[in-house]
């Protein structure tokens, strides 16, 4: 029986994986910077122009939102560590997508880079 561990590591065999130090880079070339963790997680911080998809319901917005359907747009993927941006980077591979790139490490990696997250603050109601 396979292990979480042993597909992530199937996937990453099969997708194009970037280093922290590449990611700027990509991620400027980017049409879509996506970040597939869960919806809080994102809201704990997250990169700069990164739009939340997460993991779960990837294929489905990819597949149903018209700004999404293009197989030529430049994707970079990232998640916590990169195992679930590996596994979604090779689900929208399997769609037809052309460039996806997933950051390896994920924001954990970016972090450690001291490269800057983005924190949203939710308004005062006092």
């Amino acid at each position: 029986m396979k292990t979480a561990h042993d597909l992530v590591a199937a996937a990453k065999e099969q997708i194009h994986e970037i280093p922290v130090s590449a990611a700027d880079e990509a991620i400027q070339a980017a049409d879509l910077l996506v970040d597939v963790r869960e919806g809080d997680e994102y809201h704990n911080g997250h990169i700069a122009g990164a739009i939340n998809i997460p993991r779960g319901l990837l294929e489905f917005k990819f597949s149903n939102d018209e700004a999404l359907t293009s197989r030529d747009l430049n994707i970079v993927l990232y998640c916590k560590n990169s195992g679930r941006a590996a596994l979604s980077a090779q689900s929208l591979n399997a769609m037809g997508y052309l460039h996806v790139q997933s950051i390896s490490g994920g924001i954990e990696a970016w972090e450690a880079a001291d490269k800057p997250v983005v924190t949203p603050t939710l308004p005062s109601f006092d």
